[in-house]
């Protein structure tokens, strides 16, 4: 009987896709998750080894057919996840949940776009304590791959929240007692060593546009990043995700 040729799975449902090492290790991780399928490269099989109690079915593929059936994704670090969605929960929901401790931050992000940004802010939340990240359903990223990837396991722990208006979710948030912090580069008026309220919203626009109007007007305090200025060198401002890290370490030392 000839060799069935392996055929890639259709990705319908609430099945997501997970690729890179850190980020696949985080899903297997977490118990919310039921998983399907584990692909793996030949020069892996030592992960397959350390995680088969994670999982029930793993594939071990060479290299070419491990290519063929996932070279869209890009670095995949020879290693992508087949798994089931687990169910999070609602913005009102994890705001009755926050309002409860005493001390809460949450990021805001206004059009930010780049899944590597904001996989790179949900790290950064992950190790600063901050659960919750905001977008706005129109202008970011669902988590795909490449955003899961890019968090590097930190989207399982972090909460994303995809809002239809980004101005009306910060108004509420600050009826539970949130003083929403604005971040611009292009303002003058006060530096980062702010006495931070202990429930705290910080609010970042896109690198280049900044954040809308609207979003800025909701803002109870707009704040710069203070830098040391060199006259040698034309960047003036901070990659998103690294002035998020800036934020976030400020309120959590405060």
């Amino acid at each position: 009987m000839p060799k069935k040729k392996y055929q890639k799975p259709n990705n319908t449902g609430k099945i997501q896709i997970i690729c890179g090492l850190h980020a696949v290790r985080a899903a297997l991780l977490n118990s919310k998750r039921t998983h399907e399928e584990l692909y793996i490269t030949e020069n892996n099989r030592q992960i397959a080894e350390n995680i088969r109690t994670k999982i029930q079915k793993i594939t071990i593929l060479d290299q070419k057919e491990f290519k063929k059936i996932h070279g869209e994704i890009k670095s995949t670090q020879g290693i992508v996840l087949r798994t089931n969605d687990f169910e999070r929960p609602s913005l009102q929901q994890f705001i009755k949940k926050e309002n409860a401790k005493d001390k809460s931050v949450l990021l805001a992000l206004d059009q930010i776009t780049d899944p590597q940004n904001i996989g790179s802010i949900m790290r950064s939340c992950a190790l600063f304590n901050c659960t919750g990240v905001i977008v706005a359903k129109d202008n970011a990223p669902d988590l795909t791959a490449s955003l899961y990837k890019a968090a590097s396991g930190a989207a399982e722990v972090v909460n994303y929240f995809k809002v239809t208006n980004l101005k009306r979710s910060i108004s509420e948030l600050k009826k539970y007692g949130y003083w929403a912090y604005g971040f611009d580069s292009s303002n003058d008026s006060k530096s980062v060593n702010v006495n931070f309220s202990k429930k705290a919203i910080l609010v970042f626009g896109s690198e280049g546009k900044g954040m809308r109007e609207l979003v800025k007007k909701e803002c109870d305090e707009i704040i710069k990043l203070k830098m040391q200025k060199n006259s040698n060198y034309m960047i003036d401002s901070l990659n998103v995700s690294n002035a998020a890290s800036i934020a976030l370490y400020e309120f959590y030392k405060s």
